[in-house]
């Protein structure tokens, strides 16, 4: 099983990227799915995340700007980031809460990373 991010890379400020991630491998359900950042020499931080029933939850300083969205059918989950600022650049990670194995648990699962990068 693992978590497999796409679509970062460069953009200018105002400017949108897409990202996407999509979970690979046998798994029983998919709980919350969500998105988070590391900026160079900052702690990760939690971007937004999405319930399987679609609730979601965003950091204050990307709200009204990123869409949090999932495709169950898909085990994807996607970022949309508009109005993009110099401060978003960071490595940005996927993490999915995956039900598997026998017994059932659960158990988080991060992806590789996409950099984003944002100029000004």
């Amino acid at each position: 099983v693992q978590l497999q991010a796409s679509g970062g890379g460069l953009a200018q400020a105002g400017g949108s990227l897409r990202l996407s991630c999509a979970v690979s491998g046998s798994v029983f359900s998919i709980n919350a799915m969500g998105w988070y950042r590391q900026a160079p020499g900052k702690q990760r931080e939690l971007v937004a995340t999405i319930t399987s029933g679609h609730s979601t939850n965003y950091a204050d300083s990307v709200k009204g700007r990123f869409i949090i969205s999932r495709d169950n059918a898909k085990n994807t989950v996607y970022l949309q980031m508009n109005s993009l600022k110099p401060e978003d650049t960071a490595v940005y990670y996927c993490n999915a809460v995956l039900v598997l194995g026998d017994p059932l648990l659960s158990y988080s699962y991060w992806g590789q990373g996409t950099l984003v990068t944002v100029s000004s």
